[in-house]
């Protein structure tokens, strides 16, 4: 059952490259998977290609089936999305979502991978990382029915955590961005949606997304007292600016931290748990307008460097495997 594949490398930073990887031989406790599409993430994903994750989180930033070091050259990926070929009976032709980097075949532990329920297209469930990224986020918000929600950052993880607020009986969902076009995504996602200028304040919750000073600065002014930014930008090695002086203190504002790769304490909840969860909601329709872009694996190289200088614009971008 050992053969080659084809792997995404970040050969230097800014140049990828697609390698040629031997597959070993499934041991008894292992599967053998068959990619079938892999999404790009657009924030972390994008650092990465260019160099910039910060030598001080180097070991923090590894994925799960990482190979190479930062900054390159480099195996980097999560979202993928197979079937497998050879394993335990349980999983044998099953559709699984596993954290494993952009590669046509590959091998891993039959407990790295989660099942995809039947409901949930295969494209579409790449978003389940991204998706749990948001639903950690929420339990480190903890809304109550009625709060006032504000998400600044219309990208792949503030759509999702908007969407998922909104689900929420009795809350007022706003998502903010600059991007007009964003507009009809939230609509689409049972949230309302609002320029920065425009937006509404005296929320009791903000979920800052964005990863712009900008942004969080005006996540700031929209909190009522005593509220709460979730920041769940993650800025590389750009130097950021919080403005805590005017309005901060005398109106009691707290910013919290929130990183997928941590669960709340007291949540009790396992990883495991909190992908299943991910992927179960991701039978909801509405997601499949986070999915803005498909492309062949064999044009990864040209369309990673796309995505990192904005020139193809994109929520999800979804990669497409051929079968090998």
């Amino acid at each position: 059952m050992s053969g080659d594949a084809r792997a995404f490398w970040l050969a230097a930073p800014g140049r990828g490259e697609i390698r040629t990887s031997r597959v070993p031989a499934p041991a008894r406790d292992e599967v053998l998977v068959r990619t079938l599409h892999t999404g790009v993430s657009r924030g972390t994903e994008t650092l990465v290609f260019g160099g910039r994750v910060p030598e001080s989180q180097w070991p923090e930033m590894r994925a799960p089936f990482q190979e190479g070091e930062f900054p390159a050259p480099v195996k980097y990926g999560y979202l993928n999305v197979g079937v497998v070929e050879h394993g335990p009976s349980s999983l044998l032709g099953q559709t699984v979502f596993s954290l494993y980097p952009h590669q046509t075949r590959f091998v891993v532990p039959a407990s790295a991978v989660t099942v995809v329920p039947p409901a949930v297209p295969a494209h579409r469930a790449v978003l389940a990382g991204t998706i749990e990224t948001a639903v950690n986020a929420l339990w480190d918000a903890a809304p109550l029915i009625g709060d006032k929600i504000a998400v600044v950052g219309g990208g792949m993880v503030g759509c999702s955590v908007a969407a998922i607020a909104a689900t929420i009986p009795g809350v007022r969902v706003e998502l903010v961005d600059v991007d007009p076009s964003r507009a009809a995504i939230a609509s689409a996602l049972g949230a309302s949606f609002a320029h920065p200028s425009d937006a509404l304040g005296d929320c009791d919750i903000v979920i800052h997304a964005s990863a712009t000073s900008a942004g969080l600065t005006r996540s700031l002014e929209l909190l009522a007292p005593e509220g709460t930014v979730v920041e769940l930008s993650w800025y590389g090695d750009k130097q950021v600016s919080v403005p805590l002086g005017e309005f901060f203190h005398a109106r009691r504002l707290t910013i919290r931290s929130s990183q997928v790769g941590n669960i709340v304490p007291g949540r009790r909840r396992t990883y495991a748990d909190r992908l299943a969860l991910s992927l179960s909601l991701l039978e909801n329709p509405a997601f499949e307008t986070l999915i803005t872009g498909r492309s062949p694996f064999d044009d990864l190289p040209q369309v990673l460097p796309r995505l990192a200088d904005g020139s193809l614009p994109a929520l999800c971008h979804v990669i497409d495997y051929p079968e090998e």
